[in-house]
């Protein structure tokens, strides 16, 4: 059975809620909630994304807000502890959902994580 999220974890803005309850209305019955994932990579270690799922996990948090759900699974949920999720549109056609809070990842600055160090000593110093 899927774990229940409280806003100690996991928080979303009230613009981002919005957001969220508007495009759930304009997707299929099927879909039971947008997944919050983490996936290795850039500059800082960690990439985070939003896709809707149509499948709930036994692993997986959930938190319920009127008209959606936000699913995070257990291996997600340790980058996300304090995590809000804001919606941004300053009205120029780049609206987007970001994440504030981030924890820092990695203690070494990030220092050739992107692949940007060189043998030749480039990049780091």
């Amino acid at each position: 059975m899927s774990a229940v999220l409280n806003e100690m974890e996991l928080t979303l803005t009230a613009p981002a809620q919005a957001k969220m309850a508007d495009l759930f209305e304009q997707v299929d019955d099927n879909v039971q909630g947008v997944r919050v994932f983490a996936t290795p990579g850039g500059c800082s270690g960690i990439s985070f994304g939003m896709t809707f799922t149509d499948a709930i996990n036994d692993d997986d948090g959930v938190l319920a807000y009127d008209g959606f759900k936000v699913v995070v699974d257990d291996g997600t949920l340790p980058y996300l502890r304090g995590v809000e999720i804001d919606f941004v549109d300053q009205g120029d056609g780049n609206a987007t959902f970001v994440f504030n809070n981030l924890p820092q990842v990695g203690g070494g600055g990030g220092c050739g994580s992107c692949g940007s160090s060189s043998s030749s000593g480039g990049g780091c110093s």
